[in-house]
Protein backbone atom coordinates (compact mmCIF):
# COMPACT_ATOMS: atom_id res chain seq x y z
CA UNK A 1 0.00 0.00 0.00
CA UNK A 2 3.01 2.42 1.12
CA UNK A 3 4.44 1.21 -2.62
CA UNK A 4 1.52 2.38 -4.27
CA UNK A 5 1.09 5.74 -3.11
CA UNK A 6 4.83 6.71 -3.77
CA UNK A 7 4.77 5.58 -6.72
CA UNK A 8 1.10 8.19 -7.53
CA UNK A 9 3.05 11.17 -5.78
CA UNK A 10 6.23 10.76 -7.54
CA UNK A 11 4.32 10.71 -11.14
CA UNK A 12 2.78 13.91 -10.21
CA UNK A 13 5.31 15.55 -9.56
CA UNK A 14 7.53 14.52 -12.43
CA UNK A 15 6.07 17.33 -14.71
CA UNK A 16 6.19 20.08 -12.13
CA UNK A 17 10.04 19.33 -12.29
CA UNK A 18 10.23 19.13 -15.67
CA UNK A 19 8.49 22.39 -16.40
CA UNK A 20 11.30 24.20 -13.71
CA UNK A 21 14.09 22.42 -15.28
CA UNK A 22 13.46 23.51 -18.60
CA UNK A 23 13.22 27.16 -17.56
CA UNK A 24 17.43 28.68 -17.76
CA UNK A 25 19.18 29.24 -14.66
CA UNK A 26 20.80 32.53 -14.30
CA UNK A 27 24.31 32.03 -14.32
CA UNK A 28 26.86 32.13 -11.43
CA UNK A 29 28.74 35.08 -11.18
CA UNK A 30 32.91 34.67 -12.54
CA UNK A 31 35.31 34.63 -10.09
CA UNK A 32 36.37 38.15 -10.46
CA UNK A 33 32.72 40.18 -9.81
CA UNK A 34 30.88 41.02 -6.79
CA UNK A 35 28.29 38.32 -5.48
CA UNK A 36 25.38 40.38 -5.69
CA UNK A 37 22.14 39.84 -4.13
CA UNK A 38 20.41 37.80 -7.13
CA UNK A 39 22.78 35.16 -7.17
CA UNK A 40 23.29 35.19 -3.23
CA UNK A 41 19.45 34.28 -3.37
CA UNK A 42 20.00 31.26 -5.56
CA UNK A 43 23.15 30.10 -3.42
CA UNK A 44 25.34 30.95 -6.34
CA UNK A 45 27.96 32.81 -4.05
CA UNK A 46 27.80 34.18 -0.44
CA UNK A 47 27.68 37.83 -0.09
CA UNK A 48 30.41 39.03 2.51
CA UNK A 49 29.44 40.73 6.14
CA UNK A 50 30.46 44.28 4.63
CA UNK A 51 30.12 44.37 1.49
CA UNK A 52 33.64 45.23 -0.21
CA UNK A 53 33.37 48.21 -2.45
CA UNK A 54 36.47 49.44 -4.66
CA UNK A 55 38.73 50.79 -2.69
CA UNK A 56 40.39 54.11 -4.02
CA UNK A 57 44.20 54.09 -4.59
CA UNK A 58 46.28 54.47 -1.92
CA UNK A 59 47.60 58.24 -1.81
CA UNK A 60 51.26 58.73 -2.89
CA UNK A 61 53.67 58.83 -0.46
CA UNK A 62 53.91 62.68 -0.19
CA UNK A 63 50.11 62.74 -0.27
CA UNK A 64 48.08 63.94 2.94
CA UNK A 65 46.76 60.87 4.74
CA UNK A 66 42.85 61.35 5.13
CA UNK A 67 40.72 59.35 7.20
CA UNK A 68 39.27 57.86 4.28
CA UNK A 69 42.66 56.27 3.08
CA UNK A 70 43.37 55.23 6.81
CA UNK A 71 39.90 53.36 7.47
CA UNK A 72 40.75 50.95 4.06
CA UNK A 73 44.54 50.55 5.60
CA UNK A 74 46.31 52.36 2.46
CA UNK A 75 48.12 54.71 5.68
CA UNK A 76 48.13 55.97 8.91
CA UNK A 77 47.23 59.38 10.17
CA UNK A 78 50.17 61.25 11.90
CA UNK A 79 48.52 61.44 15.21
CA UNK A 80 45.85 58.67 15.20
CA UNK A 81 45.94 58.78 18.65
CA UNK A 82 44.80 62.86 19.24
CA UNK A 83 40.86 63.72 18.03
CA UNK A 84 40.84 65.16 14.68
CA UNK A 85 40.49 69.13 15.39
CA UNK A 86 36.74 70.43 14.58
CA UNK A 87 36.56 72.31 11.52
CA UNK A 88 36.17 76.18 12.37
CA UNK A 89 32.77 77.79 12.68
CA UNK A 90 31.37 79.17 9.75
CA UNK A 91 32.54 82.94 10.53
CA UNK A 92 36.01 81.98 11.30
CA UNK A 93 38.88 82.25 8.90
CA UNK A 94 39.56 79.18 7.09
CA UNK A 95 43.29 78.31 8.39
CA UNK A 96 45.70 75.97 6.13
CA UNK A 97 45.74 73.10 8.77
CA UNK A 98 42.04 73.06 8.61
CA UNK A 99 42.13 73.60 4.57
CA UNK A 100 44.89 70.45 4.53
CA UNK A 101 42.27 68.25 6.45
CA UNK A 102 39.54 69.19 4.11
CA UNK A 103 37.27 70.86 6.73
CA UNK A 104 36.91 74.09 4.78
CA UNK A 105 37.81 75.89 1.69
CA UNK A 106 39.97 78.61 1.85
CA UNK A 107 38.08 81.66 0.10
CA UNK A 108 40.10 83.36 -2.94
CA UNK A 109 41.57 86.93 -2.64
CA UNK A 110 38.36 88.37 -4.81
CA UNK A 111 36.19 86.99 -1.59
CA UNK A 112 38.03 87.81 1.63
CA UNK A 113 36.93 90.65 3.28
CA UNK A 114 38.84 93.62 3.07
CA UNK A 115 40.66 94.58 6.35
CA UNK A 116 39.13 97.87 7.99
CA UNK A 117 41.65 100.88 8.24
CA UNK A 118 43.20 101.92 11.29
CA UNK A 119 41.16 104.45 13.69
CA UNK A 120 42.29 107.92 12.81
CA UNK A 121 44.05 108.78 16.19
CA UNK A 122 42.69 112.62 15.63
CA UNK A 123 39.03 111.36 14.93
CA UNK A 124 37.88 108.14 16.36
CA UNK A 125 35.44 105.56 14.52
CA UNK A 126 33.23 106.65 17.37
CA UNK A 127 33.37 110.46 16.93
CA UNK A 128 33.25 110.31 12.94
CA UNK A 129 29.94 107.71 13.38
CA UNK A 130 28.65 110.91 15.43
CA UNK A 131 29.75 113.76 12.68
CA UNK A 132 31.97 115.00 15.05
CA UNK A 133 34.83 114.83 12.65
CA UNK A 134 36.05 113.50 9.48
CA UNK A 135 38.74 110.65 9.68
CA UNK A 136 41.73 111.62 7.37
CA UNK A 137 42.42 109.50 4.63
CA UNK A 138 44.93 106.78 5.29
CA UNK A 139 47.13 107.23 2.02
CA UNK A 140 47.66 110.94 3.25
CA UNK A 141 50.53 111.59 5.64
CA UNK A 142 48.85 112.77 9.02
CA UNK A 143 50.75 116.08 11.23
CA UNK A 144 50.17 114.90 14.44
CA UNK A 145 51.31 118.28 15.87
CA UNK A 146 48.57 120.05 13.81
CA UNK A 147 45.69 119.87 16.52
CA UNK A 148 42.81 120.57 13.19
CA UNK A 149 44.67 116.89 11.72
CA UNK A 150 41.61 115.51 10.27
CA UNK A 151 39.13 117.73 10.77
CA UNK A 152 37.12 119.03 7.45
CA UNK A 153 37.96 122.40 8.06
CA UNK A 154 35.84 123.66 4.53
CA UNK A 155 32.63 122.64 6.11
CA UNK A 156 30.48 125.73 6.60
CA UNK A 157 29.00 125.76 10.13
CA UNK A 158 25.12 124.77 10.61
CA UNK A 159 23.48 128.27 11.76
CA UNK A 160 21.52 127.31 14.96
CA UNK A 161 18.24 129.22 14.88
CA UNK A 162 18.25 131.96 17.89
CA UNK A 163 14.53 132.78 18.84
CA UNK A 164 12.62 133.02 21.75
CA UNK A 165 11.36 129.72 23.41
CA UNK A 166 8.32 128.07 21.83
CA UNK A 167 4.81 128.86 23.71
CA UNK A 168 4.22 125.39 24.97
CA UNK A 169 7.66 126.24 27.18
CA UNK A 170 5.91 128.78 29.06
CA UNK A 171 2.00 126.95 28.83
CA UNK A 172 3.23 124.91 32.72
CA UNK A 173 2.75 126.18 35.95
CA UNK A 174 5.59 128.90 37.07
CA UNK A 175 6.43 126.77 40.22
CA UNK A 176 5.97 122.58 38.86
CA UNK A 177 6.52 121.44 42.62
CA UNK A 178 3.25 123.15 43.91
CA UNK A 179 1.57 121.08 41.48
CA UNK A 180 2.88 117.68 43.68
CA UNK A 181 3.19 119.23 46.73
CA UNK A 182 1.59 122.58 47.15
CA UNK A 183 3.08 126.12 47.62
CA UNK A 184 2.80 126.27 50.85
CA UNK A 185 4.83 123.40 51.29
CA UNK A 186 7.38 124.33 48.17
CA UNK A 187 7.74 127.88 49.16
CA UNK A 188 10.19 127.76 52.23
CA UNK A 189 12.16 125.83 50.37
CA UNK A 190 12.48 128.12 47.63
CA UNK A 191 13.43 130.77 49.80
CA UNK A 192 16.49 129.23 51.74
CA UNK A 193 17.58 128.33 47.79
CA UNK A 194 17.28 131.88 46.79
CA UNK A 195 18.99 133.33 49.59
CA UNK A 196 21.95 130.63 49.34
CA UNK A 197 22.44 131.72 45.88
CA UNK A 198 22.41 136.02 45.93
CA UNK A 199 20.39 137.22 48.65
CA UNK A 200 22.48 136.39 51.34
CA UNK A 201 23.88 139.58 52.75
CA UNK A 202 27.92 139.48 53.26
CA UNK A 203 30.65 142.41 54.48
CA UNK A 204 34.06 143.58 54.26
CA UNK A 205 36.51 145.74 55.45
CA UNK A 206 39.77 146.66 53.86
CA UNK A 207 42.50 148.52 55.29
CA UNK A 208 44.48 148.50 51.68
CA UNK A 209 47.40 151.48 52.96
CA UNK A 210 48.05 151.47 56.43
CA UNK A 211 51.45 153.11 56.12
CA UNK A 212 53.96 155.27 57.50
CA UNK A 213 56.30 157.63 55.02
CA UNK A 214 59.75 158.58 55.22
CA UNK A 215 60.81 161.48 53.35
CA UNK A 216 62.51 164.61 53.64
CA UNK A 217 61.56 166.86 56.28
CA UNK A 218 58.79 165.12 58.83
CA UNK A 219 58.04 161.60 58.26
CA UNK A 220 53.93 161.18 57.96
CA UNK A 221 51.28 158.43 57.60
CA UNK A 222 48.70 157.44 55.23
CA UNK A 223 45.17 155.35 55.94
CA UNK A 224 43.44 154.53 52.99
CA UNK A 225 40.50 152.19 54.26
CA UNK A 226 37.15 150.75 52.74
CA UNK A 227 34.05 148.22 54.26
CA UNK A 228 30.79 147.24 52.26
CA UNK A 229 27.85 145.55 53.63
CA UNK A 230 25.09 143.90 51.18
CA UNK A 231 24.16 141.02 48.54
CA UNK A 232 25.18 140.46 45.11
CA UNK A 233 23.39 143.59 43.70
CA UNK A 234 23.38 146.08 45.90
CA UNK A 235 25.86 147.29 48.80
CA UNK A 236 26.73 150.33 50.97
CA UNK A 237 29.86 151.27 50.68
CA UNK A 238 32.28 153.51 53.32
CA UNK A 239 35.52 154.85 52.47
CA UNK A 240 38.19 157.10 54.16
CA UNK A 241 41.35 159.09 53.13
CA UNK A 242 43.55 160.16 55.95
CA UNK A 243 46.78 162.07 55.50
CA UNK A 244 49.22 164.08 58.00
CA UNK A 245 52.20 164.65 59.35
CA UNK A 246 53.24 163.22 62.76
CA UNK A 247 52.83 165.60 65.76
CA UNK A 248 50.63 167.95 63.48
CA UNK A 249 46.63 167.56 62.26
CA UNK A 250 45.70 166.47 59.66
CA UNK A 251 46.21 167.38 55.94
CA UNK A 252 42.98 165.87 54.38
CA UNK A 253 40.40 163.87 56.27
CA UNK A 254 37.58 162.89 54.37
CA UNK A 255 34.54 159.85 54.40
CA UNK A 256 32.04 158.81 51.62
CA UNK A 257 28.72 157.04 52.42
CA UNK A 258 27.60 155.27 48.87
CA UNK A 259 24.86 153.41 48.01
CA UNK A 260 26.32 150.42 45.23
CA UNK A 261 24.43 149.09 42.04
CA UNK A 262 26.19 146.35 40.04
CA UNK A 263 25.30 147.17 36.47
CA UNK A 264 26.81 143.96 34.93
CA UNK A 265 29.53 141.05 36.67
CA UNK A 266 32.20 143.39 36.71
CA UNK A 267 31.50 147.34 37.76
CA UNK A 268 29.16 148.61 40.32
CA UNK A 269 27.65 152.40 40.15
CA UNK A 270 28.28 154.22 43.04
CA UNK A 271 26.24 157.50 44.51
CA UNK A 272 25.91 159.34 47.60
CA UNK A 273 28.03 162.23 50.10
CA UNK A 274 31.24 162.73 50.67
CA UNK A 275 32.07 164.67 53.95
CA UNK A 276 35.57 166.92 54.31
CA UNK A 277 36.71 167.52 57.86
CA UNK A 278 40.45 168.92 56.76
CA UNK A 279 41.73 171.52 55.29
CA UNK A 280 38.33 172.91 55.97
CA UNK A 281 35.15 171.51 56.14
CA UNK A 282 32.58 171.32 53.30
CA UNK A 283 30.58 168.33 51.96
CA UNK A 284 30.13 166.83 48.23
CA UNK A 285 27.76 164.43 45.99
CA UNK A 286 29.52 162.23 44.59
CA UNK A 287 28.84 159.97 41.59
CA UNK A 288 31.37 157.01 40.61
CA UNK A 289 31.90 153.67 39.10
CA UNK A 290 34.18 150.96 40.76
CA UNK A 291 34.71 147.57 39.44
CA UNK A 292 37.04 145.40 37.57
CA UNK A 293 38.86 146.02 34.54
CA UNK A 294 40.25 143.35 32.25
CA UNK A 295 43.74 141.84 33.25
CA UNK A 296 42.29 142.62 36.81
CA UNK A 297 43.08 146.23 37.46
CA UNK A 298 40.90 147.52 39.72
CA UNK A 299 39.65 150.64 39.30
CA UNK A 300 37.64 153.88 41.19
CA UNK A 301 36.93 156.94 39.61
CA UNK A 302 34.12 159.14 40.81
CA UNK A 303 32.80 163.00 40.49
CA UNK A 304 32.56 165.29 43.66
CA UNK A 305 30.19 168.24 43.84
CA UNK A 306 30.77 170.08 46.67
CA UNK A 307 28.59 172.71 48.69
CA UNK A 308 30.35 175.71 47.26
CA UNK A 309 30.20 174.85 43.80
CA UNK A 310 33.37 173.02 43.19
CA UNK A 311 34.04 170.42 40.94
CA UNK A 312 36.83 167.77 41.05
CA UNK A 313 37.11 164.33 40.04
CA UNK A 314 39.92 161.46 40.94
CA UNK A 315 40.76 158.29 38.92
CA UNK A 316 42.64 155.31 41.06
CA UNK A 317 43.66 152.21 39.57
CA UNK A 318 46.03 149.23 40.91
CA UNK A 319 46.52 145.92 40.16
CA UNK A 320 48.70 142.84 41.89
CA UNK A 321 51.36 140.94 40.38
CA UNK A 322 51.56 137.90 41.92
CA UNK A 323 54.95 136.92 42.36
CA UNK A 324 54.93 133.77 44.45
CA UNK A 325 51.86 132.56 46.34
CA UNK A 326 52.57 134.51 49.14
CA UNK A 327 54.90 137.65 47.38
CA UNK A 328 52.55 140.21 45.62
CA UNK A 329 53.64 143.13 44.00
CA UNK A 330 51.49 145.92 43.83
CA UNK A 331 51.99 148.76 41.37
CA UNK A 332 49.08 151.90 41.87
CA UNK A 333 48.40 155.70 40.38
CA UNK A 334 45.90 158.01 40.98
CA UNK A 335 45.18 161.21 39.30
CA UNK A 336 43.58 164.33 40.74
CA UNK A 337 40.89 167.16 38.53
CA UNK A 338 39.82 170.29 39.31
CA UNK A 339 37.20 172.06 36.92
CA UNK A 340 38.45 175.75 38.41
CA UNK A 341 40.94 177.17 40.78
CA UNK A 342 40.51 176.38 44.39
CA UNK A 343 42.81 178.86 45.96
CA UNK A 344 41.47 177.84 49.85
CA UNK A 345 42.79 173.79 49.38
CA UNK A 346 46.04 175.13 46.81
CA UNK A 347 44.32 173.48 43.73
CA UNK A 348 44.73 174.59 40.27
CA UNK A 349 42.21 173.80 37.26
CA UNK A 350 43.07 171.14 35.31
CA UNK A 351 44.91 168.42 36.33
CA UNK A 352 46.04 169.39 39.55
CA UNK A 353 48.20 165.96 41.42
CA UNK A 354 49.35 162.85 40.15
CA UNK A 355 50.76 160.07 42.67
CA UNK A 356 52.32 156.95 41.89
CA UNK A 357 53.32 153.91 44.49
CA UNK A 358 54.89 150.31 44.26
CA UNK A 359 54.44 148.54 47.58
CA UNK A 360 55.62 144.69 47.53
CA UNK A 361 53.78 142.89 50.35
CA UNK A 362 54.21 139.02 51.49
CA UNK A 363 51.16 137.41 52.87
CA UNK A 364 51.56 135.55 56.00
CA UNK A 365 47.92 134.71 55.18
CA UNK A 366 45.77 136.51 53.11
CA UNK A 367 44.18 138.67 55.11
CA UNK A 368 47.33 139.87 56.83
CA UNK A 369 50.33 141.58 54.59
CA UNK A 370 52.79 143.73 55.87
CA UNK A 371 54.84 145.85 52.64
CA UNK A 372 57.26 148.15 51.92
CA UNK A 373 57.58 150.16 48.82
CA UNK A 374 58.19 153.93 47.53
CA UNK A 375 55.53 156.62 46.44
CA UNK A 376 56.01 159.50 44.76
CA UNK A 377 53.69 163.04 44.49
CA UNK A 378 53.68 165.55 41.83
CA UNK A 379 52.00 168.92 41.44
CA UNK A 380 50.69 170.05 38.18
CA UNK A 381 49.85 173.59 37.25
CA UNK A 382 48.46 176.46 39.59
CA UNK A 383 48.54 173.97 42.01
CA UNK A 384 52.21 173.29 41.66
CA UNK A 385 52.30 177.21 41.67
CA UNK A 386 50.21 177.34 45.00
CA UNK A 387 52.06 174.68 46.98
CA UNK A 388 55.55 176.87 45.91
CA UNK A 389 54.05 179.96 47.37
CA UNK A 390 53.22 178.07 50.90
CA UNK A 391 56.52 177.06 50.98
CA UNK A 392 55.63 172.82 50.11
CA UNK A 393 57.31 171.22 47.70
CA UNK A 394 55.44 170.10 45.03
CA UNK A 395 57.69 167.07 44.10
CA UNK A 396 58.21 164.41 46.79
CA UNK A 397 59.87 160.80 47.14
CA UNK A 398 58.34 158.84 50.02
CA UNK A 399 59.50 155.34 51.48
CA UNK A 400 56.78 153.30 52.81
CA UNK A 401 56.30 151.10 55.36
CA UNK A 402 52.91 149.19 56.38
CA UNK A 403 50.19 147.34 56.39
CA UNK A 404 47.33 145.45 54.23
CA UNK A 405 44.97 143.57 56.28
CA UNK A 406 41.01 142.56 56.08
CA UNK A 407 37.73 141.28 57.90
Amino acid sequence: MKMILAVLLAGAAAPALAQQSSQPAPAAPAGSAACTPEHAAMGHCTLPTQAPQPAPAAPASGATCTPEHAAMGHCKLTAPAQPPSTAPASSSICTPEHAAAGHCTPPTPAQRPPAAPPDDPSCPSEHAAMGHCVPSAPSQPKNVADPHAGHDMSTTPVDVPVGPPPAEALQGPENAGDVAWGRAAMEPGRAVLFGEHGDMPAYKVLFDQFETRVRSGRDGYFVDAEGWYGGDIDKLWLKTEIEGDFGGKPEQAEFQALWSHAIDPWFDLQAGVRFDAEPDTRGHLVMGIQGLAPYWIEVDAAAFVSDKGDVTARAEAEHDVRITRTLVLQPRGELNFSLQDIPRRSVGAGLSTAELGLRLRYEIVPNFAPYVGVHYERAFGDTRRFLRAEGDDPDSWNFVLGLRTWF
